[in-house]
């Protein structure tokens, strides 16, 4: 069953801190220079009530400590290249993103040995 997002009340609205440990989980170790991907699941898949077309989800993701990972949606990922700005569509280790089901995840670092981990909660 998919673990739903829930928002807390505090005394200034609403946060997402303190989460369920989540049922929808992944994780890889990276290896140097490899786009590494992850196809975001759908609700039949894992148990989550189907009444829209695609699932939403929020993807919280963690790497290993002090390194970059650089990690794109739905188009491969890039470190970049040298030392002026250029467009890109990798964010650098991003804290969470909103997901729909079917979105490819693309993950890709310069260093060796970098373990990701991402969790996925319902927002439908």
């Amino acid at each position: 069953m998919a673990t739903k997002f829930s928002m807390s009340r505090d005394i200034n609205g609403y946060n997402g801190f303190g989460l369920k440990p989540s049922d929808t989980n992944i994780s890889a170790t990276l290896t140097a220079a490899t786009d590494t991907t992850f196809t975001v699941p759908g609700t039949d898949a894992i148990g989550g009530c189907n009444y829209q077309t695609k699932a939403l989800w929020l993807a919280i993701f963690n790497f290993t400590s002090g390194n970059d990972v650089w990690v794109a949606i739905n188009a491969t990922a890039a470190v970049p290249a040298g030392s002026t700005f250029a467009a890109t569509k990798s964010f650098l280790n991003p804290g969470a993103l909103e997901l729909q089901e079917g979105d490819v995840i693309h993950c890709i670092t310069a260093a060796s040995s970098v373990n990701v981990s991402i969790r996925f909660y319902s927002l439908t």
